[in-house]
């Protein structure tokens, strides 16, 4: 997840270094994710394949947690794995919104197709992960604890949530009459999520730099 894979930095942490560790399972499927996100990107392009799509975001959403898990577990957590999981986690949820952006509104045979994502909602998503990124890089940078809350958790199990309900309203052979307004409410329950997660880090953020 997003705000998941951070580790406590201090000034006398050792110096972190990509190395041969880096070569392993965790990181691997972390990658995998990534291409994955790349099908997803084109499948929801091409306008066609939406249950596909919807299926291939829950299995990309659904295994975030597998390479922290195992990196945990096995003593593999390396300098790559806390660069590129969250990264990685960003590109998912960023670009699909983006992507459903892009495809709200437009006609797909004698219908108008609506994905239920709006501008705002992209700018709200992005610009938080994009501030909270800097504040965490720039406290850590001092050598304070900027580690994830539970809050960041929440805000990315209901984003997934609520695109996966977006994705499958773009399908004709989903055709539940309570999936829209459904969507919706997922749509600007995660929103209002993400706003609050970003105000609880920055509520954090002020605390930590009033320290002496």
């Amino acid at each position: 997840m997003p705000d998941s894979q951070q580790t406590h930095v201090s000034t006398s942490s050792p110096p972190a270094r990509l190395g041969r560790e880096s070569l392993n399972i965790p990181n691997l499927i972390t990658l995998s994710r990534l291409l994955l996100a790349i099908v997803l990107f084109a499948l929801i392009d091409h306008g066609q394949y939406w249950l596909s799509a919807t299926a291939l975001f829950v299995i990309a959403a659904a295994t975030d947690w597998i390479d922290g898990y195992l990196a945990r577990k096995y003593g593999q957590v390396t300098t790559l794995g806390r660069i590129m999981d969250p990264f990685v986690d960003k590109i998912i949820v960023g670009g699909t919104f983006l992507f459903l952006l892009e495809k709200n509104g437009q006609t797909s045979g004698e219908q108008i197709v609506q994905s239920g994502v709006n501008a705002w909602m992209v700018i709200i998503v992005i610009g938080r992960e994009m501030f909270v990124s800097s504040l965490r890089g720039f406290l850590e940078q001092q050598g304070r604890d900027f580690s994830a809350s539970w809050s960041g958790k929440a805000k990315m199990m209901l984003q997934c949530v609520a695109l996966t309900a977006s994705l499958l309203s773009m399908s004709d052979q989903a055709d539940f009459p309570w999936l829209p307004l459904t969507r919706d409410i997922l749509l600007w329950s995660a929103v209002a999520v993400t706003v609050w997660s970003g105000m609880v880090y920055v509520v954090r953020g002020v605390k930590l730099l009033r320290q002496p």
